[in-house]
């Protein structure tokens, strides 16, 4: 009977230290932007309190650059996914993980946005969606 005990006690301990991976990854996605405020004429802070820090600059002739951002579609923080995830985790005594921490590894869509600035720091031109945007997933 104490083995039994022990045993019960090592799976219910194993579950829930493992548990959390996918309904953390759930609870903290990344919100997508609204890419509606980034729009010809802005200032080249109001695109990156949209879009974040570029990840690539190049500077132009004339004194402008041309900035690549990198953002993500489609991980939004979802509530009902983490207890999805959660009550996987509790049917399968933990071996959900194997399954439900890499679907919520591959969870959104990233794309890469080019967007021209003047000398001003003003954006001066945003290349379309089909010449800018390219997954990196």
């Amino acid at each position: 009977m104490k083995t039994l005990a022990l045993v019960s006690l090592a799976l219910t301990a194993t579950t829930f230290g493992v548990s959390g991976c996918s309904v953390g990854m759930a609870m903290h996605g990344k919100e997508s932007p609204n890419l509606g405020l980034v729009r010809v004429g802005s200032t080249r802070g109001e695109v990156e309190m949209v879009m974040g820090a570029p990840v690539e600059s190049v500077s132009t002739d004339g004194g402008g650059r041309i900035d690549t951002y990198e953002y993500e579609v489609g991980n939004d923080p979802s509530a009902g996914r983490a207890i999805g995830h959660g009550v996987m985790d509790v049917l399968t005594l933990g071996l959900w993980e194997v399954v439900g921490t890499p679907i919520e590894g591959f969870q959104g869509t990233r794309y890469r946005a080019l967007i021209d600035y003047g000398a001003d720091d003003r954006v001066v031109k945003i290349l379309p969606p089909g010449n800018a945007n390219k997954t990196v997933n």
